[in-house]
């Protein structure tokens, strides 16, 4: 279903005049890099040269270098945009290369990634999954007169679309993020003629911040992005940053962009299923053979990785059981979860089978360590002996065994432990404020303004939660964030958790185990059966900037926290945890939990 069988420059540049906006409209294709937060600085070459020139491929490199009289003006990076076309393959290929010399000046990379700009006129289908994608409204629609702004910049309420069955909907580009793990295809149908342009990433590796990051996508412009570095769902943890003259020399890409079309008369909504094909076929091929640059490691200089993780709970099974499903992937040595932070290399994953085995392909040489978290389990795992990748490795660790945190015996548990809070409750949208995709779909948490729907369903008194009666998936909502009161000003909220205990051991330690999916410029006071008391018993002080509650994420980056209550703060019969998250500036500031779990004293 490919569009062409063969492109050389010429039909290349042809079809995508068809394709992308015209200056005038806009950028068509280009590299981009944020150094800070509202600065965007799009990275233009000053050099072109052709690296391969065959009858079978062709590669151009667009060059930017980086000398002391440019400091101020643009980044300190050497930058170099690689185009690579391949004989019989519909589509082309981009990467980007960038590199910091030592001693060169100190910086940080907000973003970087490569933006399509398609023509509204023609591309007017969005395709990001099986069960995301719709008609999009056009840019025009964003315009004043036509929309509606709301709570912050990229959220518009269709007033007056020009597709008059859009009018009411809210538009905004953060619902149609991803994680890293299942962004590998997406882009636009044009049904008049059935034309699909796609983006197509088939490894992760180049991406920080590992499998469950999440990046945008393709979103009303018509856009589509290949993000390679951003802070979003994450904030300054997952921004590069560069001092002291560090040297750093990455390779981004290669992602394909790939075309693909249908004869007239045909469903044009197959394309989205060939660009899945495609894309299976681009993830087999990787790591590809043919880029030009010695900086993009091929098959045989890299090496693989396998082995078994089990996972030990001795509160659960005395043996070991399998590490199922497993995330376990290698990344720049650190310390255990370390791994979600880290934004400078690479990073390999992949998940384990039933019975906890797995294999990491591919691997670029180097040193790592071995990371793993599983789900249905709290914590990280960290390999303890340090890996090392020559070419043509193919190491086996053997039996790994995992022993997640865990003092006695679990008492109550709220959630699921996999580091989002999807199972809790998540209400419906107001009816002014919906996208109509996200009626009745599993990510209904996309919808615009759910911070909203806290205050109207506790209007005067905070969420109270009673364990062995209540439903966490309709008793606890998705974030605890600030109420608004009646004079617009917000205050802080305080959830508690009611319990009962037949026995406590006065002198003995339980331990309270809070896992968080999120936290935007938040804190958490814990208190146990006394609300009032000056001094909480644990706080975690202001921890994140994830700004996954406007953002549609329902997580951001992962904490666990293991918090000692000792004994003589509980009493038999009944008690009452206290949940105060204090920070009120914003309606976005909040925590997402993951899971909580109360334990016993090891001697129970």
């Amino acid at each position: 279903m490919g569009l062409l069988l063969a492109f050389d420059i010429m039909a290349l540049t042809i079809f995508l005049k068809f394709l992308i906006r015209s200056p005038i409209e806009g950028t068509g294709i280009s590299f981009g890099v944020r150094r800070e937060a509202r600065e965007f600085l799009m990275i233009k070459g000053t050099c072109f040269r052709v690296i391969v020139d065959t009858e079978e491929q062709v590669e151009l490199s667009f060059t930017r270098m980086w000398d002391p009289s440019l400091e101020g003006k643009f980044v300190p990076l050497n930058i170099d945009k690689r185009f690579i076309l391949l004989r019989g393959s519909s589509g082309f290929y981009s990467y980007g290369i960038y590199e910091h010399l030592k001693d060169w000046p100190d910086f940080d990379i907000g973003e970087t990634r490569i933006t399509f700009k398609l023509r509204k006129d023609k591309f007017q289908y969005m395709a990001i999954a099986d069960n995301r994608q719709r008609y999009m409204p056009l840019p025009d629609d964003r315009l004043p007169g036509r929309c509606q702004s709301l709570a912050y910049p990229e959220a518009a309420l269709l007033v007056n679309p020009k597709l008059r069955e859009l009018a009411g909907e809210v538009d905004d580009k953060y619902q149609y993020s991803c994680e890293n793990k299942d962004n590998q295809v997406h882009g636009w149908i044009c049904t008049n003629p059935p034309i699909g342009f796609w983006q197509i990433t088939p490894s992760d590796e180049f991406r920080s911040g590992g499998p469950h990051k999440q990046n945008l996508t393709s979103h009303v412009g018509p856009t589509t992005l290949a993000m390679f570095l951003s802070a979003h769902y994450a904030g300054q943890d997952l921004v590069p940053k560069f001092r002291g003259g560090e040297p750093w020399k990455k390779v981004f890409g290669p992602v394909f962009i790939y075309l693909n079309s249908a004869p007239i008369g045909d469903d044009p909504f197959w394309l989205w299923e060939d660009a899945k094909i495609q894309m299976m076929t681009e993830v087999q091929n990787w790591p590809y053979n043919f880029p030009a640059s010695e900086d993009f490691q091929k098959s045989d200089q890299r090496g693989n990785v396998s082995g078994r993780l089990l996972v030990l709970d001795r509160y659960i099974n005395e043996d070991c059981i399998s590490g199922r499903g497993a995330f376990v992937g290698l990344a720049p040595p650190g310390e255990a979860g370390s791994w979600q932070r880290e934004c400078k290399d690479y990073q390999f994953w992949t998940r384990a089978d039933e019975d906890g085995y797995f294999t990491i392909k591919n691997v670029c040489t180097g040193d790592y360590n071995l990371y793993a978290w599983v789900p249905g389990f709290v914590g990280d795992y960290r390999y303890d002996i340090p890996i090392t990748i020559n070419p043509g490795s193919c190491i086996e660790t053997g039996n790994l065994v995992y022993e997640p945190a865990r003092d006695g015996p679990t008492l109550w548990e709220i959630g699921i432990p996999d580091r989002s809070a999807a199972e809790f409750y998540v209400p419906d949208p107001d009816p002014k404020h919906i996208n109509k995709l996200f009626v009745n779909h599993p990510d209904r948490f996309r919808q615009y303004g759910l911070w909203d729907r806290y205050t109207q369903l506790y209007p005067n008194d905070d969420l109270v939660y009673t364990v062995g009666v209540s439903d966490y998936t309709k008793d606890w909502f998705f974030a605890q964030i600030p109420r608004k009161k009646d004079d617009n000003t917000l205050e802080g909220t305080t959830w508690k958790i009611n319990f009962k205990l037949n026995n406590v051991v006065r002198n003995g330690t339980y331990k309270l185990r809070v896992a968080v999916a999120s936290a935007t410029l938040a804190e958490i006071q814990v208190r146990f059966n006394d609300p009032k008391t000056r001094r909480p018993l644990f706080t975690t002080g202001l921890i994140g900037r994830d700004n996954s509650v406007a953002r549609h994420g329902i997580h951001g980056l992962y904490w666990l926290y293991n918090i000692d209550v000792p004994g003589a703060q509980l009493v038999e019969g009944d008690n009452t945890l206290f949940l105060t998250q204090p920070r009120n500036t914003s309606p976005f500031q909040g925590i997402m939990y993951d899971y909580i779990r109360l334990e016993a004293p090891p001697s129970c």
